[in-house]
């Protein structure tokens, strides 16, 4: 899929539509209009005769995931509107395909090639020894090469804090954590979150549970499976359920909705309120912000100003690369305290384990 952004069509089909017009009709004023669509200077496209390519590598699941593989998505068609890139996308259906569909990319001219999810590790190690003039980014990876940028995020810093609202705002003193694979990644989501409530409240109880074991892709789709433990937890008290699960997370929110008042799910990656329903909306406290956007966008920028070195980049929250969203209003009566958390953190006072 290539995808870049033109207006061209658009202003030569309203040309078009002007002298249409002037024929029919005659008018004084419609002489006026035809002569200022033929003498008016003729629109461009910015990024006309760009040679930039981007190509972006997804793992299986891709767009439509409403959270991390989207919000990687959004940062590539940042640069393809700010910064000219022409972006190529590629979507692993297969454990087996990653390796090819990185290769594809390369072949397709593209620099950089951007690898999306920490399952890329051996495949894109491979590629990148192979193509040492090619620039590759890795999000959620780590690889010492030089021509690798790995895109790492402190995922515990942002749970910490809707741990914490999740605390402040639960009247019934349990809330819960619905993770993915059970690996380290997302070990951290859930050790930040625990430590966030922790902070506020030592007592609260905060169930946990995971969709699958390591290696077992189906955890990043399974809505159904997040909603049964979701509704299940709801059932016996807890009001609030973190879910850091990729698309699974929307089952934690429809068991919500269907929980009714004061139940609430907590989002991930991206604000899940910004493409949920009214309905989902009155549900959703808040959500854990992994700024994967940008880290994809910097990347292509970066490449494009020059810089094709490897090396290791953290997107936490002093840097703005992790955070909380407060789409709702739902967290305006907490917001002091949860901003007192995060100077605390982003000043080293607190220091947020990776691990429950």
């Amino acid at each position: 899929m290539t995808k870049r952004k033109g207006i061209k069509s658009a202003v030569l089909a309203i040309a078009a539509f002007a002298l249409i017009a002037g024929a029919c009709g005659g008018s004084s004023d419609t002489a006026t209009e035809e002569t200022t669509a033929e003498t008016a200077a003729p629109a461009t496209d910015p990024c006309e005769g760009s040679e930039l390519k981007l190509g972006l590598a997804f793992d299986t699941g891709g767009r439509g995931d409403g959270t991390f593989n989207d919000s990687a998505a959004r940062g590539a068609e940042q640069a393809a509107t700010e910064l000219c890139y022409v972006v190529s996308e590629l979507e692993a259906t297969s454990d087996d395909d990653r390796k090819p569909n990185l290769e594809a990319l390369v072949a397709a001219g593209n620099n950089p090639v951007i690898a999306v999810g920490f399952a890329f590790g051996g495949a894109i190690e491979e590629v990148a020894a192979a193509n040492p003039n090619v620039t590759f980014g890795w999000v959620d990876g780590y690889l010492d090469l030089p021509n690798v940028k790995t895109l790492g995020f402190s995922e515990q810093e942002g749970s910490f804090l809707v741990g914490a609202a999740a605390a402040l705002k639960s009247a019934s003193g349990t809330i819960g954590f619905i993770g993915g694979q059970e690996i380290d990644l997302i070990k951290r989501f859930e050790a930040g979150y625990i430590a966030g409530a922790k902070a506020v409240n030592p007592d609260i109880k905060v169930e946990s549970k995971y969709l699958g074991a390591a290696g077992d892709n189906a955890a990043w789709g399974s809505p159904d499976k997040a909603k049964e433990i979701a509704m299940s937890w709801f059932k016996k008290g807890a009001d609030i359920v973190y879910t850091a699960a990729g698309g699974s997370g929307a089952g934690t929110i429809d068991a919500a909705v269907e929980a009714g008042e004061g139940k609430w799910a907590i989002g991930v990656d991206s604000d899940q309120y910004l493409t949920a329903t009214p309905d989902q909306q009155a549900h959703i406290l808040t959500s854990m912000l992994k700024r994967v956007d940008v880290s994809v966008f910097l990347a292509a920028k970066a490449v494009k100003e020059g810089d094709v070195t490897g090396g290791f980049k953290v997107f936490d929250l002093k840097s703005d690369g992790v955070g909380y969203a407060t789409s709702g209003g739902y967290l305006d009566d907490v917001a002091d305290q949860l901003e007192a958390f995060k100077a605390k953190i982003i000043s080293g006072e607190i220091v947020v384990p990776t691990k429950p």
